[in-house]
C-alpha cells in the first residue's frame, strides 16, 4: 500500500482491462472536468459501490418483509396495474 500526501487513507493500485471505446470516454471526460483518468474512475467506482451496497440493503429489507409476512397479494397488485390505464386508477396497495 501507497500514502498519499501523507494522508491517513492507505491506497491500492487496481488494474482491469476495458473496452478500448469505455477507456476513451473515460479519457474525454477526464480533459472535460479537467481532472486525472484516476480521479474519474475513483468516481465511478465510488458511485457503483455505493449503488450496490443500496441494492443489497433493499435486497435484505424485501426478504425481511417476505419473511415477516408483510407482503402485498398479487391479486390486489393486478388489480391496481389492470387499473392504470382507466379513467379511474385504483390506489397504490399497501
Amino acid at each position: 500500500m501507497q500514502m498519499k500526501n501523507n494522508t491517513a487513507q492507505a491506497t491500492k493500485v487496481i488494474t482491469a482491462h476495458v473496452p478500448l471505446p469505455m477507456a476513451d470516454k473515460v479519457d474525454q471526460m477526464a480533459a472535460r472536468l479537467e481532472r486525472s483518468r484516476g480521479w474519474v474512475i475513483k468516481q465511478a467506482l465510488s458511485a457503483w459501490l455505493a449503488q450496490e451496497e443500496e441494492r443489497n440493503r433493499l435486497t435484505l429489507e424485501a426478504l425481511d418483509n417476505v419473511t415477516s409476512g408483510q407482503v402485498i397479494d398479487h391479486q390486489a397488485v393486478q388489480a391496481w396495474a389492470d387499473s392504470l390505464s382507466t379513467d379511474n386508477p385504483l390506489p397504490v396497495p399497501r
